[in-house]
């Protein structure tokens, strides 16, 4: 789908019932934002979760840009080096042993400068010529935007009927996935089973796929189906409020993980990790990524998050390798390194 005409663009975390007006959005809500929480505004230090509202949405093929001219191999850094995220590792795993959680997702972003005024079409193309994603995406709003790659979904919605497809458990093309990447998933799958509760009829959320092996660009998931019918009257910010941020890149217990990943994490994830899709607001339909494999260009620069679950059975020197892997194949792209 191709949208053109911004008519409108709000904050969701100020105008929470915004989507209730009706209308066809594209939003992209930071993991830090208080989605749907009016208490929230003015809150420092939040993150925003922005809607923007167009009046012309049609089928189309997207725009192929021009040339991509991204950074220089070697011009990213990371908000944490290798002995900050293996220390963070370990803290969360003495977080796991005084009971305080059970798995949080520990990240770093990557950024570097961008040598010329973005041209985001263009680094969508190589994004589908490279690492092809089932739910990708771009917002171009000239100087800045996003660009997604993103393999999960984190809410589907039609109708009633609403379902997320958490991934946990990475590993490489064929590879082994071992009991900790299990551990993971069924830990995550029954968290947003409890989100989507919150706002479900009773009785009617199910797990209807747990544990799927998935095949992506340069790696291998494991990927659970959950799925429930909304409650009636359910508005848009009350399923945002019971959802976000995605608990597939949070963690367990939720709110507890959410305090850990302030308390060691060194950057503001931004979109990365946050929620990037669509709403259609007449026909009561959605369909919103985790901003995982995602882009972010502003200010003149391009940032990327990656990040690993973090549990007991972690060793911090193989997550750090996770990050590394599933961030491998993106910087190549986006720095020109894959043909």
């Amino acid at each position: 789908m191709l949208a053109t005409g911004l008519e409108e663009e709000v904050d969701l975390a100020q105008d929470p019932d915004a989507l209730e007006r009706g209308g066809w959005w594209f939003v992209v809500a930071d993991f830090e934002a208080a989605v749907g929480e009016p208490s929230a505004v003015g809150v420092p230090g939040r993150g925003r979760a922005r809607a923007f509202r167009f009046a012309d949405v049609r089928p189309a093929d997207p725009p192929v840009g021009g040339t991509w001219r991204g950074p220089a191999p070697g011009a990213w850094t990371s908000s944490m080096d290798r002995a900050a995220y293996t220390a963070g590792v370990r803290a969360v795993r003495e977080l796991v042993r005084e009971g305080v959680v059970y798995q949080a997702t520990l990240c770093r972003v990557l950024r570097a400068p961008l040598p010329e005024p973005p041209d985001l079409w263009a680094l969508a193309s190589l994004l589908r010529a490279g690492n092809r994603a089932p739910y990708a995406g771009v917002l171009d709003l000239g100087a800045e935007g996003v660009v997604s790659a993103s393999p999960e979904l984190f809410l589907r919605r039609r109708g009633d009927v609403v379902e997320s497809g958490p991934i946990k458990g990475t590993a490489v093309p064929g590879g082994p996935l071992g009991g900790k990447d299990v551990a993971e998933n069924v830990m995550i799958t029954d968290l947003v089973r409890n989100d989507l509760q919150r706002v479900c009829r009773p009785g009617s959320v199910e797990v209807a796929a747990l544990l799927a092996r998935e095949a992506h660009p340069g790696l291998d998931h494991l990927v659970s189906t959950v799925r429930g019918r909304l409650r009636t009257g359910t508005t848009w910010a009350q399923l945002l409020r019971a959802t976000f941020p995605p608990g597939s890149v949070s963690g367990a217990p939720k709110r507890a993980a959410l305090d850990a990943i302030a308390a060691l994490e060194t950057a503001p994830r931004g979109p990365y990790c946050g929620g990037i899709g669509w709403v259609d607001a007449d026909r009561g339909t959605a369909e919103l990524a985790v901003g995982i494999r995602t882009f972010t260009a502003s200010g003149g620069e391009l940032r990327l998050g990656t990040g690993a679950g973090i549990t007991w059975g972690s060793d911090p020197e193989q997550e750090w390798a996770e990050t590394e892997l599933k961030a491998a194949r993106l910087l190549a792209i986006a720095s020109g390194a894959v043909p």
